[in-house]
């Protein structure tokens, strides 16, 4: 059998800043060189054909040994996990001003092998001369001032994508908490402050992400945006009924507007049993795939691995797996035109049509 091509891949998500902004004294070994840990770093990036995606900037809660190990609770299920508390702006705008300064550091010392990047303009010329494209994504917005005035300056920095909340709640909407089995209809939905923040991304082209958003959330922003609707990692609740996952109306939802989901590597949304062991194969992938490109069509699904973010299946284990997962889609019937626009033409698309250059 002849040797199938390796197709480049943008992704929707991945927490690799989060990473260096945790060890900053390992940063050379996590970024350059790799050192054999986590899903992603630049050796590892080129050699899993990864040639850009979304870089979330995600601000971790202060540690709270009583709302235990969220890792061991999803091993059990059902569960539903107490949410951390808000956290306050202040100490937020310490955190992502660290993960926006390490992205610029990768930048600066990848010699050329990574570039931020702020316009489609920019992503197709990395994209000509095979340098990662990065974009600045933020997830959660705790570090944006409720008169949105610190939202300029995240754009000014690069910022072109951002999710109103990771699940804990903000001044801005309310999350969905992680639980399996669920809905995810599960509170309110976007303050006002939030309808503010949906309005003025608008204005200023930066996407508006629905992962981690709860039912009420989603339709506050379907009902508000003026772009297409995006959901970077988020999989199928009619597969899996985690509450993260999104229902066949909300895929609907984003369908209509020419929008994209980008499917979540993570097994907690993968698997139907909502278990976080790895030792799936790739039928659950396989199920959530069908089903996504059932629902949206085929020119609205892409990846979000959350890779550095969770607990992915053992078939891919770290972005060098990108390779056995497409040849797993080919086997399963994808011909390369499909692979193609779901390994990266659907994201670029959607950028296109969010950004509008």
């Amino acid at each position: 059998m002849p040797q199938s091509r390796q197709i480049p891949v943008f992704d929707g998500h991945n927490d690799l800043l989060l990473r260096l902004h945790l060890a900053p004294h390992r940063r050379e070994r996590i970024w350059l060189t790799g050192e054999g840990r986590g899903h992603l770093d630049l050796p590892r990036m080129r050699s899993g054909g990864f040639v850009g995606g979304l870089f979330a900037i995600y601000v971790p809660s202060p540690r709270d040994t009583s709302l235990g190990n969220f890792e061991t609770l999803m091993d059990h299920p059902p569960y539903d996990l107490p949410l951390p508390a808000a956290v306050p702006q202040s100490e937020a705008q310490a955190a992502v001003l660290s993960m926006a300064a390490h992205m610029i550091w990768m930048q600066e010392s990848s010699r050329g092998a990574f570039r931020i990047c702020r316009t489609m303009a920019e992503i197709e010329a990395a994209r000509a001369s095979s340098v990662i494209a990065g974009v600045m994504h933020l997830e959660g917005a705790e570090a944006i001032d409720p008169d949105l005035l610190s939202l300029h300056a995240f754009h000014a920095m690069g910022l072109r994508s951002l999710g109103p909340v990771w699940s804990r709640p903000t001044i801005f909407g309310h999350g969905v908490p992680f639980r399996y089995p669920s809905s995810p209809d599960t509170g309110p939905g976007l303050t006002e402050a939030g309808k503010r923040l949906v309005k003025e991304c608008n204005a200023l082209g930066i996407v508006i992400d629905l992962s981690h958003l709860n039912e009420a959330g989603f339709d506050d922003v379907a009902s508000l945006s003026d772009a297409p609707l995006v959901a970077s990692h988020s999989n199928a609740h009619a597969v899996t009924p985690s509450s993260r996952n999104l229902t066949d109306r909300q895929l609907a939802a984003i369908r209509e507007t020419r929008g994209i989901v980008g499917l979540n590597f993570a097994t907690v949304f993968l698997r139907e049993d909502g278990k976080r062991a790895p030792e799936i194969g790739w039928e659950p992938v396989l199920r959530h795939l069908d089903h996504l490109i059932s629902v949206l069509g085929e020119d609205h699904v892409g990846f979000g691995s959350d890779f550095d973010g969770a607990t992915v299946p053992e078939g891919i284990g770290d972005v060098t797996g990108l390779p056995a997962l497409q040849q797993a889609l080919r086997r399963h019937g994808y011909d390369d035109a499909l692979l193609e626009k779901l390994c990266w033409r659907n994201w670029l698309a959607v950028l296109r049509r969010s950004w509008g250059s």
